[in-house]
C-alpha cells in the first residue's frame, strides 16, 4: 500500500470524526503535524457532499 493512500485514509477518518465532533486530542495533534492540507481539503469536500446528499435523500423520503 502506498504511503499517500494510507495517510489519505487516516485523513478521511479524522475528517469524519471531526464532522461528528468525536476527534481525539492525540489524532488532532497528529493531523496538524503529519497531515497534508490537500488531503484535508479533498476529504472535507467529499464529506460535505455526502452530508448534503444524505440530507437530500432523507428529505425526499419524508416529503411526498
Amino acid at each position: 500500500m502506498n504511503i499517500d493512500e494510507n495517510s489519505f485514509k487516516d485523513t478521511a477518518k479524522s475528517v469524519g470524526a471531526a464532522f461528528l465532533g468525536v476527534q481525539s486530542e492525540s489524532n488532532r495533534k497528529r493531523d496538524f503535524t503529519q497531515g497534508k492540507f490537500s488531503h484535508f481539503v479533498i476529504a472535507g469536500v467529499i464529506g460535505v457532499a455526502l452530508f448534503i446528499g444524505a440530507l437530500l435523500l432523507i428529505v425526499s423520503f419524508i416529503l411526498p
